[in-house]
């Protein structure tokens, strides 16, 4: 046993790698990628269309290896893992600094998104929801603040890196950091896994976490009716969110912004993030997931409605904010959630099917929306249908509601 002072120095640890890990995630996020879509697409001489269909394409697959590869964060040596994922997301950024040709856009997107955006942030939370369990909300909170902490700094830092040195080094740079930073910082802050829930931080037991219960495998899961229940809902925010942020430049060009403009407030959405992650981790440790879980949709409700309403510039900020808050909540909601319903034994398996379908989600927005664009639907439009289905989603949730608390109990 490991005396309080080093135990309280370990948990820390933990919590910095689930934030590293989160962060470093940010190379193969959307909206990193995609301040770099006008440059790619002026290189290779790609539509709107043509360009999603290559990072639809690449993301689908990464979400099918997602949903298999997904389990290795059942296994206790996760800092072998953790490594080898950022040794993945670093070569494809080198990659994407390398290409050529068209066709090589994929490959190295699916690199981009399976390393990047698929498994860091699944292996971090999982690993949360597993050594913490009276404080899983804060700390699953904790980790998931390296999302919009990579988002508030990485792409002011990427655009003024692009107009000095160009595209090309940007990528340089990015494989670099991971390389030469987020590896072995890896390997310092995981080099002593716990290999049971960390319970000695507890000061207290949790009457709501702590009694056994059952722990379901992930063929149980894939036949419970209430998992397919929360899908919509569970996707809706990977798929409205990289919708919107992918083809940001062709949103902002209609409004008649400027693009600085809107990018400007991914601050302004990094801190409601944040607010609404440390937030919703108290609620969460206070209240349970399952009672936090159908309210999370609800400002993604209005924020999109009013980018949808509204060509005044101040629409921006006031998106960037309300879905500040949506996401917020989902990274911490969306990390407990399912350990919550389903335990911990096999939660790497269970959360990748989520992930995954996050993954997939995520996927089809660029591409669907792409091929609207180049058939004439107006950005207008299509942010209606984005508006309505959130709305859908949101009810839905708030429907299933009283079966989770009874649930998770």
């Amino acid at each position: 046993m490991h005396s309080p002072q080093t135990s309280g120095l370990q948990r820390l640890q933990w919590l910095a790698g689930g934030f590293l890990l989160t962060f470093s995630s940010a190379f193969g996020q959307t909206f990193f990628i995609a301040l770099f879509a006008s440059d790619l697409k002026g290189e290779f001489g790609l539509s709107d269309g043509a360009f999603g269909t290559f990072y639809m394409a690449a993301t689908l697959a990464s979400a099918t290896v997602l949903m298999w590869v997904g389990r290795v964060a059942d296994r206790r040596d996760l800092k072998r893992v953790s490594v080898l994922t950022l040794a993945g997301l670093a070569l494809t950024a080198a990659a994407m600094a390398s290409v050529t040709a068209a066709w090589m856009l994929f490959p190295v997107l699916f690199g981009l998104r399976l390393f990047g955006q698929g498994l860091p942030g699944h292996i971090s939370l999982t690993a949360m929801a597993r050594w913490f369990v009276a404080r899983r909300g804060r700390a699953i909170a904790i980790a998931a603040m390296g999302f919009p902490a990579s988002q508030a700094v990485l792409p002011i830092i990427a655009i003024a890196l692009t107009g000095a040195y160009g595209w090309r080094m940007t990528w340089w740079l990015s494989a670099a950091a991971v390389a030469l930073l987020s590896i072995p910082l890896i390997l310092l802050l995981f080099r002593n896994e716990p290999h049971e829930p960390e319970r000695s931080a507890m000061h207290g037991a949790d009457p709501r976490v702590v009694p056994a219960r059952r722990q379901w495998t992930r063929a149980e899961v894939l036949r419970d009716p209430i998992f397919y229940v929360l899908m919509p809902g569970v996707l809706t925010s990977p798929f409205v969110v990289t919708g919107i942020f992918f083809h940001q430049i062709t949103i902002v060009h209609a409004k008649g912004w400027d693009l600085t403009w809107f990018v400007g407030w991914y601050a302004a959405n990094a801190a409601t993030t944040v607010i609404a992650t440390l937030a919703t981790g108290w609620a969460i440790d206070r209240f349970g997931a399952a009672r936090v879980l159908p309210g999370f949709l609800l400002p993604l409700v209005a924020g999109v409605a009013v980018l949808t309403a509204s060509d005044n510039p101040y629409a921006a900020p006031a998106f960037m904010v309300l879905s500040g808050l949506s996401l917020g909540s989902a990274n911490t909601v969306l990390g407990a959630i399912w350990a919550e319903l389903y335990g911990t034994r096999h939660l790497g398996s269970i959360r990748a099917l989520a992930s995954s379908g996050g993954v997939l989600a995520s996927a089809l927005a660029p591409g669907l929306m792409g091929y609207l664009f180049d058939a004439g639907v107006t950005v207008t439009h299509q942010l209606a249908m984005l508006a309505a289905y959130t709305l859908v989603s949101a009810c839905l949730l708030v429907m299933v509601a009283p079966r989770l608390r009874l649930r998770s109990r």
